[in-house]
């Protein structure tokens, strides 16, 4: 097993790993947006401003918008930035870096080095989080697994006991409510995409044909739509939230969007079952990454099917242990996975993926529930895994546009 080496990790709260934002990506346009807001704090009196966006912000920054959104922070105070794009500077802390510089009437009056790592959370080398601090005291799902039996509690209810009874309403009325808007925000679109690509929307379409069929087709057909329903709204940078990214961010609220209408689960029932998901993420994000740039697609659609799993398991009635087994199918189907984004943009294979992942979630969930010999691998080895096969990947396939799908695209393949 592989142990997370270089910055030091939190275990954070599910307020953290559920962030509201807008897309198209948490780690290009939330985590960029956050750290400009931080730098300009810190510089309010300079004159002018520089910022250099290093490896993959540069690499795929166009298309991600973090070159708009880096701006927009900047002009709604009335300032002006200059972006310097080094793609070929990648620095060893992590792939997504950026060096604001603040000027004074010509004279250099200060520096940050930041670092987008994933889910819209910053760090600089060497240190935690920016902004966030460990809200859970485990190491690993394990730990969490012992301490629910102990106390006799669900997975959400460990979530309750650490945060209190106010995270069941923020889930409920902040994460969910944001979810659901946004898979019926973007059923009443039709429109073609921002971006180089022209893609044309296809949620409204996909639930059109669902309501011509019968049976499972006809639940396929809507599954599919919800997903990509939210993932078509943050291609277009509207706001959705981090589940755990924007990248992936149509999996999660596509299929229990897709659960609430085939079962009448109530919004309170949702809230748990983001909880138990949510306590699969924070391990994830704790022991592997959820960012392309630095683990590829693994770690953002791994990650979003793994917490997708492990909440509807929750919700058909699953143990912890097999919520835990749905939790790891999920990501062990998705080891390797590279991050290709084609020419920069968050939809050619990220729409796609999010809508496939959420079947394979939904899979997922009753697979583990049909198995009563358990399992052998533990969710923890399976994350573990993830960041090992993450390191081993190649530049080009983290979220760089050099490679794979991206690559072959602009040849014509």
């Amino acid at each position: 097993m592989v142990i997370k080496q270089g910055r030091e990790t939190v275990m954070e709260s599910l307020r953290v790993l559920y962030k509201i934002g807008p897309g198209p990506s948490s780690s290009h346009t939330i985590g960029p947006m956050r750290a400009a807001m931080q730098f300009l704090e810190h510089y309010p009196m300079a004159t002018t401003y520089q910022v250099e966006l290093w490896g993959s912000l540069a690499a795929t920054g166009k298309g991600h918008l973090t070159d708009y959104i880096i701006k927009k922070v900047f002009s709604d105070a009335g300032k002006e930035i200059n972006i310097v794009f080094k793609a070929e500077f990648v620095h060893a802390f992590h792939p997504n870096g950026l060096l604001f510089t603040a000027y004074l009437d010509g004279k250099e009056i200060g520096r940050e080095q930041i670092f987008s790592i994933g889910g819209g959370n910053l760090a600089h080398e060497g240190e935690t989080q920016l902004t966030e601090t460990s809200t859970y005291n485990y190491e690993n799902f394990k730990e969490i697994y012992n301490d629910a039996k102990e106390k006799n509690l669900e997975l959400w209810q460990v979530a309750v006991d650490t945060e209190g009874e106010e995270i069941l309403e923020f889930l409920k009325n902040d994460v969910w409510g944001v979810m659901k808007r946004a898979v019926e925000s973007g059923l009443s679109t039709e429109d073609i995409l921002p971006g180089s690509l022209q893609l044309h929307r296809r949620a409204r379409k996909f639930f059109a044909q669902s309501q011509t069929k019968d049976g499972e087709a006809k639940e396929l057909a809507e599954l599919f739509a919800y997903a990509l329903a939210v993932s078509e709204e943050n291609a277009a940078g509207s706001f959705i939230i981090t589940a755990p990214t924007c990248g992936a961010a149509g999996l999660m609220p596509g299929l229990f969007y897709f659960l609430q209408k085939k079962f009448n689960f109530s919004d309170e029932q949702m809230a748990k079952a983001l909880a138990v998901g949510g306590m699969f993420g924070i391990v994830i994000k704790k022991n592997a990454s959820v960012s392309g740039a630095e683990a590829g697609c693994q770690a953002e659609i791994g990650s979003a099917a793994s917490m997708a799993a492990a909440g509807t398991a929750y919700l058909l009635g699953a143990t912890i242990e097999e919520q835990e087994y749905a939790a790891e199918i999920a990501m062990e189907h998705h080891l390797g996975l590279t991050c290709d984004p084609v020419d920069g943009l968050v939809q050619i294979p990220c729409i796609e993926r999010n809508a496939v992942g959420s079947r394979r979630a939904y899979d997922a969930a009753h697979y583990a529930m049909l198995s009563e010999d358990g399992h052998r691998v533990s969710f923890d080895t399976v994350v573990a895994t993830m960041w090992e096969t993450g390191l081993n990947l190649r530049p080009e396939y983290r979220e760089t546009s050099q490679g794979g799908l991206a690559k072959a695209f602009l040849k014509g393949s």
